[in-house]
């Protein structure tokens, strides 16, 4: 697979919405670890 423009970002306009995408998503994972150590101890 070639790409004509190495600078481009995948899916994404800017590297900041990945930034974003992935605090969101780390989160969302500390929330749904927080409510099942609440919910299973």
């Amino acid at each position: 697979m070639l790409h004509n423009d190495p600078e481009k970002v995948p899916l994404f306009r800017k590297w900041s919405h990945w930034y974003w995408l992935i605090l969101a998503f780390l989160c969302l994972l500390i929330v749904l670890f927080y409510l099942f150590t609440k919910r299973f101890s």
